[in-house]
Order: C-alpha cells, then structure tokens, then sequence
C-alpha cells in the first residue's frame, strides 16, 4: 500500500480517535458530577447527553463546512473544537459551564463522523476502502480504550481526578490538529470545485504507478459523476430513496443495539451486576473492543460488509439475551440494584442536610420523596431487609452499601457470567456495526450527495444515541437492568431480518459505480 496514503487515512482518522475519547471519558466522571452538583435524574441525563446533543447539531450541519471549505480545513477546524471542549470542561465551575463545553465537543464529534470517513472513502481505492475507512472505527475504539485507560488511573488522584480526566483530552486533540497540516485536499472534492489540476496532483500522489491516461480517465468519471445532470433530482427525491433508508436504518440499529449506553455507563451497569473495580472492568471491555476492531478490519474487504453485519446481528443477540436473562433471574442482581438506588438517593439527602449541597426547596423535598421511594423498594424487594424504622439518610447510606458489598461478594460466577456477555457484545459490535457503519454510509450515495448523505446518516446515529442517553437515567430508575437488555435483544433481531432481507454488498464497488449497483438515477 502506498504509505502516504495509509499516513493521509490515518491523520484523518485520529478524529475518530477523539470522538472515541471525548464520549466516553465521561462514564468514569458521570458519578462524580452527579454527587458533585446533586442532580436530578433529569438533569444527570443533560449533562451527561450534552455531548450528544452537541453531536446531533454536528453531524446535521456537518456536510456545510465539508462542501464549502473543503475536507481539510473541516477536519482541522474539528481538532480546534475538541481543544476548546476538553480545556472548559476541566475548568467548567458549575454544571451549566460544563453543559455547554461538552456541547462544544459534541459538534467536533458530529462534524468528524461526516467529513472523516468521506475524507478517506474519497482518497482510497476500492480494494483497500473497507480497512482504511475502517481506520476511523479503528480510532473511535483505540480512542475508547485509551479514555477508559486514563479514568482509571486518573480516578486514584483525588477528589477532583474527573477534572483531568475532561481535561487530558487537550493534549492529544492539540497534536490531532497540527498533523492535519500535512494531509492534502480530498481529489474529489478538488475536481467537484473545478480546481482539475490540484485534483490530478492528488490523485496521482494516491496511485504513483498510475499512467497519466489512466490518471485523466479517472479524473473524467469523477468529473462526471460530480456534475448534476439537468432535470436531476435532489437530495429528498424518490430516486435516493434506497440509499436513505439503508443510511437510516443502519444508523438506527447501531444505536438500538445499546452500544452507547455500554458504553457511556459502563462502570454503572458492572456495578449493578455486582462487579467491585468497575473502571478495571471498563478497561477489558476497551480492550476487548480494540482486538475485535482489529479482526472486523482484517475482514471487511475479504468478506464483505453484510456478512459482517450478519455475524455481529447474531452476537448481539446471544450476548444481551444471556444478559437479559441473567438480571431477571437472578434474585441477587436485584438486592445490589436496589442496595445501589437506596444508597445514592440517601446520599443526596445527607449532602442536604450537611448543607453541602444548595438546593431549592422544592428540589430539596424531591430528593426526600426519592428516598423514601428507594426505601420503600428496598424493603420489597431485598429478602430478609431490616432497615430500623427511624434510620437516618446516613444510616440508610451505610446499611445500603453494606447490602450491596455483601451481596456482590456471593455472587460470583453470575457476575462474570454477565461481564463476559458484555464483552462478548462488545466483540460483536466490533466486528459488525463498528467496522461497518461509518464505511458503509460513504460508499451508498452519489458523489454529489456524498457529503449530505453522510450528514444524513450521522445525524440519525446521533439523535437516537443522544435520545438513549437522556433517558437512560431515568429508565434505568423504573425498570430493571433485565429489561433494557431485553429489549436490545429485540431490536437486534429486527436488524438481523433487515440485513438479511434488504442490505446490499458494498465491497470492492468503485464510488462511481455504486450509483448503477443500488439502482439510483439521475
């Protein structure tokens, strides 16, 4: 492989590297900032999603910097939002501060998952697009390890420790920006702007074996392919209406697998399964998802992206119907879930009454009525629990997470059960949806909807994740773990009956032969 080629994907790549970062450094923080400020449910789910929302907005905006200034520029503007984001949110004073810096790092993650993988999809050739898009995914997931990495051992530093768990990002997205000075301008683009010659420079630096014929006719068909044809249709038409939904709906079920849930609340949901280092834990299933990425790179151009879609379809839904099984059947998962609600609403109360959080009265009464309720659960569904009647929320606090460290120690192999579950998910998003996704969505439109399609199909991936987060919080409050697990068990099903039924096979396709592939006129 042409090695400033493999360098130019890789540049471009590291955006996924501080997507990966950015989104999911925050599970090792989501705890502490909760206790910190003593929030609601509700505004737990803001803080915590703001990010995402910041994703949604960048991703739907996304192909307008991409097409107007180029890829290049785009991408080294995305670097100088991470930089901002990761600098305020280690500084943010309160959590609005912090709302908004998060938010600001949400466009850097929305706009990088359009101009990114259309950045490397445009500059490689058609054996090799599947593993050097994959790059991107690659990153996302290296980027991931390295944030869960960083939380647990930042988390040892002291009380502040998820101040510099936000902060760290700084660094690498600083360097992130400076190495985009040295990629060129996507050809494609160049040619599409009527700057031909800069178009064949490029292009002829990606294929040096090339012959100039062969150069000029590839500069023909891209010119031709980037042209809209009179009386074309538009983005909205019905003539791209097949590469729509296949850009929705892959976006829809990467996300209503409940990746990002795993993800963004790791720690929380090993807990919940009785699991003592949960940050420890975190860093296997980073791990876990860096080898898989590894393996889904290798496969991806050998067998294709529907057969890897298939295989993942299928892991998803052993792995979270075992887990789904698991919490539901196991009385002891529901004592620590219990234990673990019964302890954080007394805590909230005890920070009230040392006047160590300032709250207004009516927010006050709100976390009084929240204990009472999680002790009322508490004593239905803990076998044998004895809370004095007059116990105070300090007591509480300590009788809960004496519950909770005493039943997660007999648990055993029903918690290692559940944590390779998800790790067996893990694998099998990493092989399926998270080599597939990003690769798939730029190779399905035409080049003169490239940049929109992307958009369109990122946005979608954003607004569900961005939804699930929000609610998570409080979903996770009235319904047992089992039941979410549940649920994503369905939806994958769903997916697999979809692959099986309408996806197409994208690989080895050169970009301007798609159109013809997935039947799209003019």
């Amino acid at each position: 492989m042409n090695s400033r080629l493999f360098h130019w994907s890789l540049v471009s790549a590291l955006a996924g590297f501080l997507f990966g970062f950015d989104t999911v450094v925050i599970s090792g923080a989501e705890q502490k900032i909760q206790a910190l400020w003593n929030l609601s449910g509700t505004m737990h789910g803001l803080a915590i999603s703001a990010a995402l929302w910041g994703t949604v907005l960048g991703s739907i905006i996304g192909a307008w910097p991409t097409e107007r200034f180029g890829r290049k520029k785009t991408l080294i503007a995305i670097g100088l939002l991470y930089f901002v984001s990761a600098v305020w949110s280690g500084l943010a004073p309160d959590v609005w501060s912090l709302i908004i810096a998060r938010f600001i790092g949400g466009l850097g993650v929305g706009i990088c998952t359009v101009a990114s993988p259309l950045y490397i999809s445009e500059i490689a050739p058609p054996e090799r697009r599947g593993r050097l898009a994959g790059l991107f995914q690659f990153n996302i997931v290296f980027g991931i390890l390295v944030a869960y990495l960083s939380n647990w051992l930042i988390g040892k530093t002291g009380e502040n420790a998820w101040r510099l768990m936000l902060g760290v990002e700084a660094i690498p997205a600083l360097i992130y920006t400076v190495a985009c000075f040295s990629i060129p301008e996507s050809p494609r683009w160049l040619i599409a702007q009527g700057r031909t010659a800069e178009g064949k420079q490029v292009l002829t630096r990606i294929a040096p074996e090339a012959s100039p014929a062969e150069i000029d006719a590839l500069t023909d068909r891209i010119s031709a392919a980037s042209v809209r044809q009179e009386g074309a249709a538009g983005f909205w038409s019905a003539a791209l209406r097949r590469p729509v939904a296949l850009a929705f709906l892959i976006a829809f079920f990467n996300q209503l697998s409940g990746i990002n849930i795993i993800l963004y609340f790791a720690p929380r949901l090993l807990g919940l399964a009785g699991i003592q280092d949960a940050l420890l834990a975190s860093v296997c299933i980073g791990i876990v998802n860096l080898i898989f990425t590894f393996v889904g790179l290798y496969l991806i151009d050998r067998l294709g992206r529907r057969t890897l879609l298939i295989i993942g379809s299928f892991g998803y839904i052993l792995s979270l119907g075992v887990c789904a099984w698991a919490f539901l059947t196991f009385a002891g998962f529901k004592t620590v879930s219990k234990s673990i609600d019964l302890a954080e609403a007394a805590t909230r109360v005890v920070r009230i009454d040392t006047g160590e959080a300032k709250l207004l009265p009516a927010d006050a009464a709100s976390a009084r009525e929240s204990l009472a309720a999680a002790r009322a659960a508490y004593q239905e569904n803990v076998p044998g629990a004895a809370l004095p009647e007059n116990a105070s929320p300090a007591e509480l606090q300590s009788l809960a997470n004496q519950t909770r460290d005493a039943t997660a120690s007999t648990l055993g192999g029903k918690s290692t059960l559940v944590l390779v579950c998800l790790l067996l998910f893990i694998a099998a998003h990493a092989i399926g949806q998270g080599a597939v996704i990003w690769v798939f969505i730029s190779e399905i439109f035409p080049n003169r909807f490239r940049a929109p399609g992307q958009s369109f199909g990122s946005a979608t991936h954003w607004v569900f994740a961005a939804l699930l987060t929000q609610l998570f919080p409080m979903a996770i409050a009235r319904f047992e773990a089992g039941w979410h697990f549940a649920f994503f068990a369905f939806m994958m099903g769903l997916q697999l009956l979809w692959v099986l039924t309408k996806v197409p096979e994208t690989k080895g396709v050169p970009l301007e032969d798609m159109q013809r592939k997935l039947g799209i006129g003019n």
